[in-house]
């Protein structure tokens, strides 16, 4: 038979979690949400965070409403260093960023005014291939043909996969990338490219490719010439990878340090200081509405590869590359400097 205290200790036992569950709902009901996408309209980044919106509600306990806002200065660190500096800790506003914000601060100490590691991360919708194509009428067609003659590539801000991405592999591999910088997003290079302004993108996930051109694809319009990340993806299993004409252990040391990313694709985060019991529940609403049917489906009608990571494991790579030895930083961050980064 229990005794009254034993009885009382399993009722506050069973108590908890709804309660808490309970306070997380009162806190949320009636809020409104704002995710804030670090990149321009219209791109995957902008793509993935708005159908995240429209589902990420439903498993929240409390139910807010949500709006995206996109603010896509500098790369996303503007959106990134606002959030880290003067957002609200109370969990109602969540960050998207482009997946080179994790390695900015090794990489952009002058412009990253933020700890990667102090933010709070939610979770990735996705490891994704990187890839470089370029159009079919482009003077380079394969990756051997990019090592010995130049193409001309469109690319938005440093810090972006278009630019960090192919200085790399120019100063390591010897590829000739041309880059020009400074379009708004995606939308504007894909227009500078069916115009004839430039003949391709050097690092842009293979997701966003597809959802936004499909046409290309199945029109044979481009070429994908290489792929990046840590192996091949199985959907591009021909498609050669940079990293595979790494020539020693420190030139793959120094291109996986950049080419990490790619592993959390597209993550989400809170700024610092959140409650711990929030960040529980919208670590779990994200993991739930990568679960979700609708989302799939919808996710699936716009193209978009869904290869979720939990908040937790988001957490731990970027801490451990925040621990990237000085000598691999220093070596990336001369070759980013010295292309005029």
């Amino acid at each position: 038979m229990k005794t009254p205290a034993a009885t009382l200790a399993l009722l506050l036992c069973a108590a908890g979690p709804a309660g808490a569950q309970d306070e997380i709902a009162a806190f949320y009901q009636g809020k409104q949400l704002r995710i804030v996408v670090g990149t321009a309209p219209g791109g995957g980044y902008d793509l993935f965070a708005r159908i995240v919106a429209r589902h990420i509600v439903a498993h929240i306990p409390g139910h807010p409403s949500v709006i995206v806002q996109n603010l896509p200065a500098a790369g996303g660190l503007l959106m990134t260093n606002q959030l880290f500096a003067t957002a609200p800790r109370d969990g109602t506003v969540i960050g998207a960023p482009i997946n080179g914000i994790p390695t900015a601060p090794l990489l952009m100490p002058d412009g990253a005014r933020f700890d990667a590691a102090k933010l709070i991360w939610l979770g990735s919708t996705n490891r994704e291939p990187y890839v470089a194509f370029v159009w079919h009428t482009a003077p380079v067609q394969s990756l051997a043909e990019l090592r010995a003659r130049e193409v001309v590539v469109g690319a938005t801000a440093p810090g972006t996969t278009m630019v960090d991405f192919p200085l790399v592999t120019n100063a390591i591999i010897g590829t000739k990338f041309k880059i020009v910088r400074g379009y708004e997003g995606t939308p504007q290079i894909n227009t500078a490219i069916e115009r004839g302004e430039i003949q391709g993108q050097g690092g842009i996930g293979w997701a966003a490719v597809r959802a936004q051109v499909p046409q290309w694809i199945a029109d044979g319009k481009i070429r994908v010439i290489a792929q990046y990340g840590l192996t091949r993806h199985p959907g591009l299993a021909d498609v050669p990878s940079m990293l595979e004409l790494a020539a020693n252990e420190a030139d793959r040391r120094a291109m996986t340090m950049l080419f990490a990313r790619t592993e959390y694709g597209r993550p989400y985060f809170l700024p610092p200081e959140v409650p711990a019991a929030r960040v529980e529940a919208l670590r779990r609403a994200f993991d739930a509405t990568m679960r979700d049917a609708d989302f799939i489906a919808e996710a699936a009608r716009l193209q978009l590869d869904i290869d979720p990571m939990r908040g937790e494991d988001v957490q731990a790579l970027v801490a451990e590359l925040a621990r990237t030895p000085a000598d691999v930083v220093a070596r990336v961050r001369g070759i980013l400097a010295g292309a005029g980064r």
